[in-house]
């Protein structure tokens, strides 16, 4: 249920009002807008009269949501989130790219393709430590090594990092990690999804291979019901019948959770077509269909990476990339 307060409604009031709402066994979000304040009341909130609390002052109006995701609801939060990940700014209008190996390598390696992507217009480095492989013989990461070699990049550069946790138990080796990325395989691991729950890190979580928009927002749900908020949501592309490319980016996805949710939306052309070749078009049509950001696998040496060089770009063709994104923004801002 949502409670649409009037404009002018003092602290006091809407203090008053959640109390009331609490005492009734209700959780509560208050989100403040420009123009309004709206309460997102979670719980049984049959037992709430709507004709009652409608004919309060300071009500303007009562609508009950059918939708089974709450917190990420934009109808609860009707303004854009917007994360500041140590002065980089996703969602609301800012626009974030976010570049880097699949595959943390070598000190040399991940720092290399840091520098060389953040003189390109990259704010986020990416790069994994902990890589879920369909096959137990590839290579699988070279786990707190890696994060540490990451650690030594950002030190460097002083670009904030993400990397993929695979596990719970390895919360304690992200303590200096700066975002957080769930893969797309554990879009639905709700046990770790409930523990990142329990701490304030920036989470990008990324769609299933074969998950509807409404299962990611659970997931995001999931997430949100333990306390954090901080959620970045992201489409990588879903299995099709299509077999020309790895997946098929679903670029409806972008406008569309725009309007069920207040969550930034970044997107993965790497992933989506694992192909190097399709990543500047894709991440093009991202930019253009309003994405809060792009997430691009780049390698200084893809022929010889250990981990998805088919799809990397070198920081070369990385810097075209985010030259036609800027001017692609330009015109999609207007």
């Amino acid at each position: 249920m949502v409670t649409v307060l009037k404009s002018g409604v003092s602290d006091e009031q809407v203090e008053n009002l959640c109390k009331w709402f609490r005492d009734r066994g209700l959780d509560v979000h208050v989100s403040k807008g420009k123009y309004q304040t709206i309460i997102g009341l979670i719980g049984d909130t049959k037992q709430i009269d709507t004709e009652l609390l409608e004919s309060l002052d300071i009500v303007e109006s009562v609508k009950r949501i059918s939708e089974p995701f709450k917190n990420a609801n934009r109808k609860f939060h009707p303004d854009d989130t917007v994360i500041d990940v140590n002065g980089v700014k996703i969602g609301g209008g800012n626009f974030v790219m976010i570049a880097g190996p699949c595959s943390v390598e070598s000190p040399e390696q991940i720092t290399e393709v840091a520098k060389r992507v953040k003189e390109s217009g990259a704010s986020v480095l990416r790069g994994g430590a902990f890589k879920p492989r369909t096959s137990p013989y590839d290579f699988q990461g070279l786990k707190a090594e890696g994060i540490e070699y990451l650690l030594e990049a950002k030190r460097l550069t002083d670009m904030p990092i993400i990397t993929e946790i695979m596990n719970a138990n390895y919360l304690p080796l992200f303590e200096d990690v700066d975002i957080i990325q769930v893969g797309a395989r554990n879009m639905q691991n709700f046990d770790l999804l409930k523990e990142l729950g329990h701490t304030r890190k920036p989470i990008l979580l990324k769609r299933g291979l074969a998950n509807t928009l409404k299962e990611l927002l659970m997931s995001a749900e999931y997430i949100m019901a333990g306390g954090n908020d901080n959620i970045i949501l992201c489409e990588r592309g879903i299995r099709t019948f299509e077999t020309y490319t790895r997946n098929t980016l679903d670029i409806s996805a972008v406008p569309m959770l725009k309007e069920l949710t207040h969550l930034p939306i970044v997107v993965d052309p790497s992933h989506a077509s694992g192909i190097a070749r399709l990543v500047k078009p894709l991440a093009l049509a991202a930019a253009a269909a309003g994405a809060d950001g792009v997430m691009i696998e780049v390698h200084n040496d893809p022929q010889h990476a250990l981990c998805d060089g088919a799809q990397s770009l070198t920081p070369e063709q990385f810097d075209d990339v985010a030259s036609k994104i800027r001017k692609i923004r330009e015109v999609a801002i207007e």
